[in-house]
């Protein structure tokens, strides 16, 4: 199990939304302690914005466009064969070479 650079930045992005509260604090914690140390962070390199411009060319020109982030997550996912898990398959669903599972129902 390993989430993308861009997931990291999605988490972080939210915590810095957060007024200064306890929960927020807590959530740092989780997020250093739990995720940070147990779950590897995958980069979006040179290899996955290749990847990613291929298919977002390939979808602008049928009239997909993806979300750019939605982009760079299947690209990580896709360079290094890995399985893309998340709840919405639909927005993965249109990228070819991306192997997609949903395993919250």
């Amino acid at each position: 199990m390993a989430i993308a650079a861009v997931t990291w930045h999605e988490l972080w992005f939210g915590v810095e939304r957060m007024p200064l509260s306890q929960r927020r604090k807590g959530l740092e914690s989780f997020l250093w302690e739990e995720v940070q140390a147990f779950v590897p962070v995958w980069p979006y390199d040179q290899a996955a914005a290749e990847w990613h411009s291929a298919e977002r060319a390939r979808l602008v020109g049928v009239g997909r466009p993806p979300s750019y982030p939605d982009g760079q997550i299947a690209a990580i996912a896709a360079v290094h064969r890995l399985t893309l898990v998340t709840r919405n398959t639909v927005d993965f669903a249109v990228f070819t070479g991306l192997a997609v599972e949903n395993w919250f129902g």
